[in-house]
């Protein structure tokens, strides 16, 4: 089985229990803290991957770090991920907790990649076009500035994107004239 099929596993799993128990806002929240964490420390990660270091050690590590600051569930799940030797897919079961949390909540992230920093104005409108054309529930935009694009944006939803960059516009006239299209 391959790591993402597992930690896909794991993580429908965890879902499953922490609904079961009234409690997948908070083990969510839990999820995304320890992403955030494992992500801005590769130390810890390079730990949880490495099959030398023992068990028991790996699990006082994450109990030392997470300890009372999560779920009991969470804590459990930890224990159970590291003593059942998977303690190398962590990582992803934490992404895939928060992917299939936003599935179940019609939660969706857009990425939007702008010349310039997006007003507030602007942030609305495009949480309100992919809220309609979606049909989500929740819009979470994630905001990049790139000044190469000279001016407009590039929205990404899932596997749609929609550029209306000038940038963009001058590379498909670029291809139009370079094949005699226009």
């Amino acid at each position: 089985m391959s790591e993402n099929k597992a930690a896909s596993r794991y993580a429908k799993a965890l879902i499953d229990l922490a609904t079961e128990q009234n409690s997948l806002a908070e083990i969510k929240n839990d999820m995304v803290l320890i992403e955030n964490v494992i992500n801005q420390n590769s130390e810890l990660e390079t730990i949880l991957q490495n099959p030398v270091i023992p068990l028991d050690k790996k699990s006082a590590i994450l109990d030392g770090i997470f300890g009372k600051s999560v779920h009991s569930v969470t804590r459990l799940y930890l224990k159970l991920v590291v003593s059942k030797g998977r303690s190398a897919i962590l990582f992803d079961t934490t992404k895939a907790f928060i992917r299939q949390y936003n599935v179940i909540k019609g939660i969706v992230t857009a990425e939007v990649t702008s010349a310039i920093t997006l007003t507030e104005a602007n942030k609305a409108e495009i949480v309100a076009v992919v809220k309609k054309e979606i049909g989500a529930q929740e819009v979470i935009i994630k905001e990049k500035v790139d000044e190469k694009l000279i001016g407009g944006f590039i929205l990404k939803v899932g596997d749609r994107q929609f550029d209306a960059s000038i940038a963009g516009s001058l590379h498909k006239l670029k291809q139009e004239l370079a094949h005699g299209v226009v």
